[in-house]
């Protein structure tokens, strides 16, 4: 679910940008951080810092959108990509003179211990992690399919130029999509810094889930992306159980080169030809 929560903001950031959004992954490392130094600073228990978590990630995906991307908007592809490469680099370095480079633990939101659910043992973590990313995706998908904000986010995905021919302001829902893309990952981060630390160099091993994510779920498409997330996690987990965490990482890139060589455009994407 956590990973879902990156992939989902991940797409939202390329589809309104039209340009990988490689600052994205270390979005996520700092949404970790923060919730790590504002429980040092203020003592307040997890479920408390995570709306603070989403506001200040908000308003770094605004920073990124104002300084990496609408700006480059008329330059090619490449210009976005170098600038959100230098944003991520400045995040990272950043982290580390705040935090130095030992792994930190973010407040949990529900605490150690078990539940158990059907016969099932399941942790209060991942429990608590599934009961707030469920939510959270399940309101993304109603302001995109069921609002006139969404509607006008989805017209800027699709079309840039034909969204500004139709009067919808352009550069202000890009923007609004990378708050938006900014505060998913905060609460990512947050999830994550608990379950598997919060160390300042991870944005990289971040972006590259998301990215797979995305590939594999078809390029642009929300749906594909957080399905692909969500079988990453899936297939993770009963690799590392079985083999460990290293033949883990390994199995999935190869699953993922044997996907993308039957299926180049994804699982839910389509044809090049046929969308042209």
């Amino acid at each position: 679910m956590a990973y879902a929560l990156v992939a989902l903001g991940f797409v939202l950031a390329l589809n309104a940008s039209g340009a990988v959004n490689f600052a994205h992954g270390g979005l996520v490392v700092l949404g970790g951080a923060v919730a790590v130094l504002a429980d040092l600073w203020t003592g307040l228990p997890g479920p408390l810092l995570l709306p603070l978590v989403m506001l200040l990630l908000g308003v770094a995906g605004i920073v990124t959108a104002r300084v990496a991307i609408v700006p480059l908007l008329r330059r090619p592809p490449e210009a976005t990509f170098v600038a959100t490469i230098a944003l991520a680099a400045i995040i990272e370095q950043s982290l580390l003179l705040a935090m130095g480079n030992a792994p930190r633990t973010a407040p949990p939101l529900a605490g150690s211990g078990a539940t158990e659910i059907a016969g099932l043992s399941v942790g209060r973590q991942p429990l608590a992690i599934v009961i707030v990313g469920a939510p959270l995706i399940a309101a993304v998908w109603f302001l995109l399919e069921r609002t006139q904000v969404g509607r006008r986010m989805r017209a800027v995905a699709s079309d840039r130029y034909a969204a500004r021919a139709s009067g919808i302001p352009v550069d202000r829902y890009i923007v609004l999509s990378l708050a938006l893309a900014g505060a998913l990952a905060g609460v990512a981060g947050q999830l994550l810094g608990h379950q598997f630390l919060v160390v300042p160099t991870e944005g990289g091993g971040h972006m590259l889930r998301a990215y797979i994510a995305v590939a594999l779920g078809g390029w642009g498409s929300i749906p594909g992306a957080l399905l692909g997330a969500l079988g990453i996690g899936v297939f993770e987990t009963l690799v590392s159980s079985w083999l460990g965490d290293a033949w883990a990482s390994a199995a999935l890139y190869v699953a993922v080169l044997a996907v993308l060589s039957l299926r180049p455009q994804g699982l839910f994407g389509e044809p090049v030809g046929r969308r042209a």
